[in-house]
């Protein structure tokens, strides 16, 4: 089977090459990838090459393919795995791997398996692992978008909260408390509001901050405060530049916030989340730094006397995904709140490449298309001269300027 895909050589060398794979073997899979979204952790691995954990030491002469938020349809199957996956099925990817304390992943390790190829072979440990995931939805991008969705979700499991004079740790945010999202208004925080609005545990209060104008007003639109309130939510989007001193911490009564997740890596946001906590309040350091010596100060006294505490996470587990996936079909959240950008695989190098100048939020990329990053606003607030981008742009007017399955499938059909 020929492939194609962007593989990785070294520091910024991306290159998109085709390329023959191997047969597979009795207890591998071989998959057509559709979609795959393009994350900041992939560019970080770019950037860094075979210094980062995930990336092997000799990809200069065996290079991996990129990609790891990816969804397609199995196309052969491996005599081992014939009772449980059949060709056509279509499936998502839990990358996270772990097996057997390996920290190798797709999109990092393999010069097999990846989300940027058009044809990839699922190794073994993903289904010894219970991570290739059936996904019966009608498109593509929620699955792909189920991996960055996991995280999140994740996030929100791994918070706790104590008793005074128990040794216990409850799991998980609190339900009906008061909770802030630091730098909230990117994809990752778009993707949280509109899980806090709609999971089995609420937070009363839901502060959403940035401080991009057009982020905030972008998430304003989407996330009506007076729909959050039927949900049983108070949601309050804030701009701390412009703000007035200790607004964030009036919002609370003066209590403080039981649950603040960062979602940038900022000393300084960091430092505003700590004197934000209240009691026995959690924050949530999500972003993942570049830089191996970033720091910031913290209130031991408040980590003592209160306890206030502070916890990092950076990805879910197939739990996880199994929830968003779920969620997604039910119409209960949205993936595609994340996405503002849409490309085909031939301008994924450059995306990757310029991944923090690009704005908005999540970039995603259709593997059998050819076709620019584009910017979702940008084309369907104008006329198209081409008819398919003009009938793409109507079909995202008429869904509140948001991607949806019937722009996929006219993409799909059409570029």
């Amino acid at each position: 089977m020929i492939t194609e895909a962007v593989r990785l050589y070294g520091v910024n060398d991306l290159r998109l090459e085709k390329f023959e794979l191997p047969s597979i073997k009795e207890d591998e899979i071989l998959a057509r990838v559709v979609s795959d979204s393009i994350c900041m952790s992939t560019y970080k691995a770019v950037i860094q090459g075979s210094k980062h954990k995930r990336v092997p030491e000799d990809i200069a002469t065996n290079p991996t393919i990129m990609g790891h938020e990816f969804s397609g349809v199995i196309v052969e199957v491996g005599a081992k795995w014939s009772h449980q996956f059949q060709p056509g099925q279509k499936f998502a990817i839990q990358p996270a791997l772990n097996y057997k304390g390996s920290p190798y992943a797709p999109g990092y390790s393999f010069p097999y398996f990846g989300g940027d190829a058009t044809y990839t072979i699922i190794p073994n440990e993903v289904m010894e692992l219970g991570f290739l995931l059936d996904y019966q939805g009608e498109s593509f991008y929620e699955a792909s978008l189920s991996e960055p969705m996991s995280c999140i979700i994740g996030g929100f499991h791994s918070n706790y909260h104590t008793e005074t004079g128990k040794y216990v740790h409850h799991m998980g945010i609190v339900e009906g408390g008061k909770m802030a999202l630091l730098a909230g208004a990117g994809p990752m925080g778009l993707g949280a509001i509109d899980y806090a609005l709609h999971c089995d545990r609420k937070p009363g209060l839901l502060v959403v901050t940035d401080v991009d104008d057009n982020r905030l007003e972008r998430a304003r639109k989407l996330f009506l405060e007076e729909e959050a309130l039927k949900e049983g939510v108070r949601l309050v989007f804030v701009n701390p530049a412009t703000a007035p001193e200790g607004h964030l911490l009036d919002l609370t009564e003066g209590t403080g916030y039981d649950d603040i997740f960062v979602y940038a890596p900022v000393r300084a946001l960091v430092e505003s989340a700590d004197s934000l906590l209240g009691k026995d309040g959690c924050l949530n350091f999500f972003a993942g730094p570049t830089d191996t010596a970033f720091k910031a100060e913290v209130n031991f006294y408040n980590v003592h006397y209160t306890p206030t505490h502070i916890m990092g996470s950076t990805g879910g587990n197939d739990d996880d995904m199994r929830e968003s996936l779920e969620m997604s079909s039910k119409g209960l959240i949205n993936p595609a709140v994340m996405i503002t950008h849409v490309g085909g695989l031939d301008s994924c190098i450059d995306t990757t490449l310029r991944l923090p100048q690009i704005p908005g939020g999540k970039k995603l990329i259709y593997n059998s298309v050819r076709m620019p990053l584009t910017d979702l606003a940008e084309l369907q607030g104008t006329k198209q001269e081409d008819p398919k981008l003009e009938a793409l742009a109507e079909i995202l007017r008429n869904n509140r300027g948001l991607w949806c399955a019937q722009a996929e499938k006219h993409l799909l059909e059409n570029f």
